[in-house]
Formats: C-alpha cells, structure tokens, sequence
C-alpha cells in the first residue's frame, strides 16, 4: 500500500544560463529569457520587490477577465517568431523556442526542471521506459524523459504539437522515440486503459479550464479525479512513477494528495505532495508557483 506523507514537500527550481527570475514582488515577476527580459503577473509575490525599477522588454498587462488574456506591451525590439534557448538535461541538451504568446507565457514553464530532474532520478539508468506526458504543451518535458525511453506526447492543441516537434528539430531529437498525438487527454487515457496499455511513468499538468480539439470541455475540479482514476489503470507493480501538478487554484496540496492515496492504495511506493517555487537569482527568494502530488515506487 503506498503511503501517504503528510509532511509537505518544496520542490525548487533555480536558474540557469538560458533563464533566471531576476526580481519579484507587487504582485508581478522579472524574468530572464537568454538575452530578453520579461515582466509578467504574479499574484503569489506578497512582498516589495528588491530594485524599485525594473528594465525589460516587454511586459504582460492582464485582461480584466480570468480566463488568462491579456496583452503584451513592448518597450524594446523582441522577436515575435521567438528566440532558441536551452536547458541542460543530464548529457542531453534539451533546445527550445520561447516565445511571448498570448496566454502570458513564453513557450515552456522553467519551475518544470526539477521536475524533470526527478522523474529521470526515478528511471535511473532505464533505456528501454515507456513514458506518458499529458498536456505535454511544446515538449519540453517529453525531450527530457526520451533519453529513457520511448514517450507518448499528448496535447489537444495541434499549434502547441507543432511547436513540440519544433523543439525535437531544434535539439536534434527528431528520431527519438516520441509519438506525437493531438488529441484530448481524458479520451486518449480512457483508449489506452482500454487497450490494456501500461507506462513506467506518467506525467500530468492539466489547466484549470480547457477544450479538446473535438470542442470537449475540461473542467479540473469535476474531471482530475477521473482522469486520475484512468491514470492509475495505466500503471502497475513495475511502473516507477506519476507526478501531477496544479497552477491557479483554490486547492491544498494535500487534497490531490489524498486524491492520489486512495487511488493508489493497492500499490506499493510512497505518495508525496507540496510545492513548486522557483528561487530568484543570487539565492534570494522563493517563488510558489504550483502545487503538485507524486507516486513513486521505493
């Protein structure tokens, strides 16, 4: 029976040559990306920012609704096709593009590192790992966890699995074993449970709100559990892990937590839970970003 751990857990990612969080507080975020510099909202930033001025090139300016619009002010040149930056992955060197895209973000979520990290600690020296990334977004993290294995890449968004395919070009990976599916996410893991698949890992970040490409409706508090649910079917005795992680909700750790501890209550392993953060550059604060839960087998 897996065990739950009540005692949460800070999973922190620190910057790197291509990215680093400069500054933050009021309410927003500076961010570096390669030679750019970004503002962006950020509600968790409770506190006064270090330096009261802050260049950058562009700032988001967040629309009066919450469904993530907004637009892009400019106050320098910025290349709107985006610009390759890299993250380092263990021998691998995992290329993107970053890109200022309409939904705040700029092509890839940099507290995802020690995610990546991890789930690669728990396939450990595999060569020949099935893994499942969920919301897969522009790849990313599909690029990370290929040198293991065999991955299945699934995105409703057929832009975003261009862009994915894209960063395989851009890191050199495109005979890496990935299949690239456009599709829903809860649909595709119902299919896979029903074809009797199975995955040494699974890795999901779903959005608080979505749409399938069939015009499906994801609603995260009514829909996780079940799509959980088919996740867990997916795995079995073998299988080394499922991480899960939550953005922009009113939702404790510790809920999708016991979430995951009574769906795998039948196997062996530990659930943890807690907290991304991202610390800013020169060992300053930290961030929160997200919350997340994790099965991992001992």
């Amino acid at each position: 029976m897996a065990d739950l751990i009540h005692q949460p857990q800070l999973l922190i990612g620190r910057g790197w040559g291509d990215y680093g969080l400069v500054d933050s507080g009021h309410g927003r975020k500076l961010e570096r990306y390669g030679d750019y510099r970004f503002i962006r909202p950020e509600p968790q930033a409770l506190w006064a920012p270090r330096s009261e001025e802050w260049a950058a090139h562009g700032e988001f300016v967040p629309g009066a609704d919450e469904d993530g619009g907004g637009r892009w002010n400019y106050m320098r040149d910025v290349p709107r096709d985006g610009w390759p930056l890299h993250w380092p992955n263990g021998d691998d060197r995992v290329q993107f593009t970053a890109q200022c895209t309409p939904f705040r973000h700029l092509g890839f979520f940099p507290d995802m590192a020690p995610v990546w990290d991890w789930m690669g600690a728990q396939l450990g020296a595999a060569s020949d790992a099935s893994c499942l990334n969920l919301f897969g977004y522009t790849g990313v993290g599909s690029l990370a966890l290929s040198r293991f294995g065999a991955v299945t890449h699934v995105d409703a968004s057929k832009k975003s699995v261009a862009q994915a395919r894209a960063n395989a070009a851009l890191s050199g990976m495109e005979a890496r074993p990935i299949r690239w599916i456009i599709d829903d996410a809860a649909k595709f893991t119902a299919r896979e449970v029903r074809r009797g698949k199975r995955y040494d890992g699974i890795i999901l970040d779903p959005p608080k709100f979505g749409r399938g490409p069939d015009g499906e409706v994801w609603r995260l508090e009514e829909h996780l559990p079940g799509l959980v649910a088919d996740c867990r079917r997916l795995l079995d005795d073998n299988s080394r892990f499922l991480f899960l992680t939550v953005y922009a909700v009113r939702m404790s750790s510790l809920a999708i937590g016991g979430m995951l501890a009574e769906l795998f209550a039948d196997l062996p392993g530990v659930i943890e839970h807690g907290d991304l953060a991202v610390q800013e550059d020169g060992a300053g604060r930290l961030l929160p970003t997200a919350i997340f839960a994790r099965w991992r087998r001992d």
